[in-house]
C-alpha cells in the first residue's frame, strides 16, 4: 500500500530572508531582493542585475576543517537544513540512529572551480590549490557535505536537473517513501550567487538589462518582460511518511499529494508548451483531486519571453474554465534557478499557512497568453488548501509538485 507523504520541515535562506518569518513578511509585503552590483560592471556584463544575498559565518558553528570543504551554495543549504531539521525536531541523536536520507538539487559548483583553476595558471603547481578544492567544486558538492556534517545514513543524493532540481529532489524523495525505501528525507535545492556561476546566461543575453530600476527588473507575465534576474540560496523541506511523523510526534505542516514530470524532447533552452502541460496533467492525475480543488498555482515563469508565453498557454490549456489564481514569486527574488523548485514550495506553504496570495510583483500589463490566466498585481487575502508548483528547466525538463494544508 502507498503511503502518505508529509512535510514536517521546513528552512530557507533567501533574499527575502534568512527566517521562515521574515520571508512570509517579505512576501506578504511585495519586498523584492533585487539590487545592481557594480561588481558584475566592472567584469563586463551585460546586465549588473541580481539578487542580494550574503554568505553566511558558520565561524562558530562548525569547524575550520568542515568549513574548508564548502562553497557558498553549501553554507546556504547547511543553514537552510539546520532550521528545517529543527522544525521537524529531528535531533542528532535520531539522525545517528535512524537511515534519513538526503536528495538536494544542485547544477553547478562554478565559483570553486574557476578558484582553483586560476591557481593552477598562476602557481603552476596543483598542490597549492588546496585539499578542499576538489570537495567544493563537484556538483555533489552540497550533499556530501550536508550528509557529512547531518551524519545521515540514508539515500545520498543529488538531483542535477537545471532549473527543476530543486522540485525534483522533493518529489523523487516522496516517491521513496510512498514506496517504502526511506521514512524521512531531507529534500531540497541550493544555488551559488557568485557572478561566475551565470556569466554564461549573461552572454547569451537571458537577463533583464532594466539597470535603472532592479527592483522593477523581473516581470513574470508582464508584457515588457525583458529576461530573467539570477538569484539563488538554499530552501530545505523534510518530508516524512504520515506514520513517522504521527508516531515521533512532529509537527505536520502539508502532504505531498503528488509529483508530475515529463521531458520536452525538443530544443535544449526554448521551451514548448506540450511538455509543461504533461507534468501538469500527470501531477493532477495522481492527485486523484477534481481540478477545481486547487486553490492557487506558484507558477515557474522567469520573465522571459518565451518560457512565460508557454508556461501561461500550458496552464490555461490544463486548467480551462477554472481560474485560480496563478503568480511568480520570482518577481520578488529573481529565478533562484537549482533552488527554486524548493524554495517556492515554501514560499507557497508560507502563503497557504497565512492566508494570501502576494502579488505577482512588476505585473502591468498582461500580454496574449497571460490575458487568459488570473494573475493578481497586488496581494490577495484567500484560504486555499492546495498549491500546485511548477518548475522547469534547460534541456526541456519539468516538474510539477501539488502540495495540500494540513
Amino acid at each position: 500500500m502507498e503511503r502518505r507523504v508529509v512535510i514536517t520541515g521546513m528552512g530557507i535562506y533567501s533574499c527575502l530572508g534568512k527566517t521562515l518569518d521574515e520571508v512570509r513578511d517579505s512576501l506578504y509585503t511585495g519586498k523584492s531582493g533585487i539590487i545592481f552590483d557594480p561588481t558584475r560592471k566592472e567584469m563586463g556584463f551585460r546586465s549588473a542585475l541580481t539578487a542580494k544575498l550574503d554568505i553566511p559565518d558558520l565561524k562558530g558553528e562548525l569547524s575550520r576543517s568542515q568549513r574548508v570543504y564548502m562553497p557558498e551554495e553549501a553554507k546556504y543549504a547547511y543553514v537552510a537544513t539546520r532550521d528545517a531539521l529543527k522544525q521537524a525536531q529531528l535531533d542528532q541523536d535520531y539522525l545517528n540512529t535512524h537511515e534519513v536520507g538526503l536528495l538536494y538539487g544542485n547544477d553547478s559548483s562554478a565559483d570553486a572551480v574557476v578558484k582553483s583553476v586560476d591557481i593552477m595558471r598562476e602557481k603552476k603547481d596543483t598542490t597549492l590549490v588546496g585539499s578542499g578544492a576538489i570537495f567544493q567544486s563537484m556538483n555533489s558538492t552540497v550533499t556530501m557535505n550536508l550528509g557529512c556534517l547531518f551524519k545521515l545514513k540514508g539515500i545520498n543524493l543529488t538531483v542535477s536537473g537545471a532549473c527543476a532540481s530543486g522540485s525534483h529532489a522533493i518529489g523523487l524523495g516522496a516517491l521513496l517513501i510512498r514506496d517504502g525505501l526511506q521514512d524521512i528525507v531531507v529534500c531540497g535545492g541550493a544555488q551559488e550567487v557568485n557572478p561566475f556561476s551565470i556569466g554564461s546566461f549573461d552572454g547569451i543575453s537571458a537577463f533583464s538589462v532594466r539597470e535603472n530600476e532592479p527592483t522593477k527588473a523581473s516581470r513574470p507575465f508582464d508584457r515588457d518582460r525583458d529576461g530573467l534576474v539570477p538569484g539563488g540560496g538554499a530552501a530545505t523541506v523534510i518530508i516524512e511518511s504520515y506514520e513517522s511523523a504521527v508516531k515521533r510526534g512532529a509537527p505536520i505542516l502539508g502532504e505531498i499529494l503528488s509529483y508530475g514530470f515529463s521531458a520536452n524532447g525538443d530544443h535544449i533552452s526554448s521551451p514548448n508548451v506540450e511538455g509543461p502541460s504533461r507534468s501538469l496533467q500527470m501531477a493532477i492525475k495522481r492527485s486523484g483531486l477534481d481540478i477545481k480543488e486547487i486553490g492557487y498555482v506558484n507558477a515557474h515563469a522567469t520573465s522571459t519571453h518565451v518560457g512565460d508565453a508557454n508556461e501561461a498557454k500550458a496552464i490555461a490549456a490544463v486548467f480551462g474554465d477554472h481560474k485560480p489564481e496563478v503568480t511568480s514569486t520570482k518577481g520578488q527574488t529573481g529565478h533562484e534557478m537549482w533552488m527554486a523548485g524548493a524554495s517556492e514550495v515554501i514560499y507557497s506553504m508560507l502563503m497557504m499557512k497565512n492566508d494570501f496570495i502576494a502579488a505577482n510583483l512588476n505585473f502591468e500589463n498582461p500580454d496574449e497568453d497571460s490575458m487568459h490566466l488570473n494573475i493578481p498585481a497586488e496581494r490577495i487575502s484567500k484560504h486555499f488548501d492546495v498549491f500546485l508548483s511548477n518548475s522547469f528547466g534547460f534541456g526541456g525538463t519539468n516538474s510539477t509538485l501539488i502540495v495540500k494544508n494540513l
